[in-house]
C-alpha cells in the first residue's frame, strides 16, 4: 500500500479561482510528501499536476488492467451507455482511487464538481471513494477547503 497518496481530480469546467486553489493544494501536499494521483484532463486534473513532483497520472489511452472493467460496471449508473472512450475514462478513474494494482487506495480525494455531488466523470471516482470510506473534499461545497486543511493537519500528527 502506498502511503501518503491522494487523488486530485475534477471537472474540466472548474472555475479559475478553484483552479488556483487546486494548484496551491497540489504544491502544499507535494511539500508534505504526498503523491498525487490524477487523470491528466484539462481543468482540475492539470491544476493539481502543475506543482506536483511525485505523481501518477492515469490516462484513458494507458494499458488499463482488467479489474477496472468490473469497477466500471459496478459503480457507473449506466455502464451499458458508455462507448469505448468514455468507458476507458471511467476505468482510469478507478485507478486514480485504488492505484494500478487496485489494492493501494488513496488517503483522501480533493475535487470539484458542478453540483458538489458525484456528477460527471469525477462522480465515478467519488462513488468508488465513498464505497471504500475514503474522505472526499469537494471544493464546490462550503467549508470543504477548511475541512481538508484540518484533515491533513490531523493525519500529519499520526
Amino acid at each position: 500500500m502506498i502511503s501518503k497518496a491522494y487523488a486530485g481530480v475534477g471537472s474540466r469546467d472548474t472555475p479559475d479561482d478553484i483552479i488556483k486553489t487546486m494548484r496551491g493544494i497540489g504544491k502544499a501536499l507535494d511539500k508534505r510528501g504526498y503523491m498525487l494521483r490524477s487523470g491528466g484532463a484539462q481543468g482540475a486534473d492539470k491544476a493539481f499536476e502543475k506543482h506536483s513532483t511525485n505523481k501518477e497520472v492515469f490516462l484513458a489511452s494507458d494499458d488499463l488492467p482488467a479489474w477496472t472493467e468490473v469497477f466500471t460496471d459496478f459503480f457507473h449508473p449506466n455502464p451499458r451507455a458508455l462507448n469505448d472512450y468514455p468507458r476507458r475514462l471511467m476505468q482510469r478513474n478507478a485507478m486514480q482511487i485504488l492505484g494500478r494494482d487496485g489494492d493501494s487506495p488513496v488517503e483522501f480525494v480533493v475535487c470539484w464538481t458542478k453540483n458538489g455531488k458525484d456528477s460527471g466523470g469525477t462522480g465515478q471516482a467519488i462513488r468508488i471513494a465513498d464505497y471504500y470510506g475514503i474522505p472526499v473534499f469537494n471544493l464546490r461545497n462550503d467549508g470543504a477547503f477548511d475541512m481538508l486543511k484540518d484533515y491533513v493537519r490531523v493525519i500529519a500528527k499520526k
